[in-house]
């Protein structure tokens, strides 16, 4: 095998015996969760908005991001749920270089995945315990969930990974909601199977284990836009996409048919500050439409505290290290104007 290995690391629940969730915040993820199923369920019409940095790059300029969040919640909690995005693992695209705070808790310095691990568990405990925040990470790697299973309050299967079986059947044991993004060549019959596998039960190999899962009621529909054959960034959040998604939710007896639009990948191209404008004409297709209303459950949105991106080893602070994300001025005025559409 071309492979070396270094050392085993410690286990999840290792590492859960040394960084414990105690129950004060053990109590607040409770309340925080049952909120955000309450979203995804229906039972509360208040729109989610699952945002933050592309990818979180350095534990104190997120942990302030997500602070500035909390007095902007409070404003408008009575119609936005907010689900701040602690991205930790967050590779480019081709895999090479950094690959997010679980490999790089320094991205100046070289990989070290135990500093990685205790980093993203501390870097979650960190915003419960200062904000009352329980976050949203993404399942890039499956066997990776479980050091932060007691944390998390929302989870996003990513367009690269929606068709993997291991991803599909570990998503099927989470107890948060989890978002299956459509693909990247835009195949939504992929991203509805997907949903239909985390819905249900099964027995799988997991972490070296036989695991029984009893189905996901809260697997639900992201919408990232795609690429063509010429690699084109093409959208899907238009008001015929989403009539289209719905007709596919109607096919199945599907629990709680949901949709998050991301405003930003092929959907915006990747230009960030378009992320607005799409909310804005989603939000109007949800006026417009009863039945869009109650199918689109929110966004995603890319955003930091300061706008745009620079390359790893910058030292711009707060500032993305991989997808350019919208600034906190804008972020905050994007918020509020939401609020005032729902």
């Amino acid at each position: 095998m071309n492979m070396e290995f270094e050392r085993k690391l410690a286990i999840p629940m290792e590492v859960k015996e040394m960084y414990p969730l105690d129950g004060k915040l053990g109590k607040l993820w409770e309340e925080r969760e049952a909120e955000i199923k309450a979203v995804f369920s229906g039972r509360d019409e208040r729109l989610a908005l699952i945002i933050g940095p592309c990818s979180a790059d350095n534990e104190d300029s997120v942990i302030e991001y997500i602070t500035r969040l909390r007095d902007v919640q409070e404003k408008v909690k009575d119609r936005l749920l907010i689900i701040p995005r602690i991205y930790t693992n967050k590779p480019r695209t081709t895999g090479a270089g950094y690959k997010g705070m679980l490999h790089q808790p320094d991205p100046s310095a070289k990989p070290d995945l135990f500093k990685g691990i205790v980093a993203i568990r501390q870097i979650h405990m960190r915003a419960i315990r200062e904000t009352g925040f329980i976050c949203a990470d993404e399942m890039l790697y499956t066997e990776n969930h479980k050091y932060l299973d007691d944390l998390l309050g929302y989870v996003a299967v990513g367009a690269r990974s929606v068709e993997d079986q291991q991803h599909r059947l570990t998503a099927s044991g989470i107890e948060v909601p989890v978002g299956m993004k459509n693909p990247t060549g835009g195949d939504l019959s992929v991203m509805m199977n997907a949903i239909t596998a985390a819905q249900s039960g099964h027995t799988f190999t997991y972490r070296g284990w036989e695991a029984h899962s009893q189905g996901n009621p809260y697997a639900h529909a992201i919408l990232r836009g795609y690429m063509n054959k010429h690699g084109e960034s093409l959208p899907n959040y238009h008001y015929e996409d989403l009539r289209h998604v719905l007709e596919l939710y109607a096919e199945k007896p599907y629990s709680n048919p949901a949709v998050i639009i991301d405003c930003n990948h092929a959907n915006s191209d990747k230009n960030y500050l378009e992320q607005v404008r799409i909310a804005e004409e989603v939000m109007h297709n949800r006026r417009y439409s009863e039945d869009l209303r109650k199918l689109v459950k929110g966004f995603m949105v890319e955003s930091y505290l300061v706008d745009g991106a620079q390359k790893p080893g910058g030292v711009t602070y707060g500032q993305s290290i991989t997808d350019p994300c919208l600034g906190w001025e804008k972020t905050e005025r994007f918020v509020l104007d939401l609020a005032d559409g729902v």
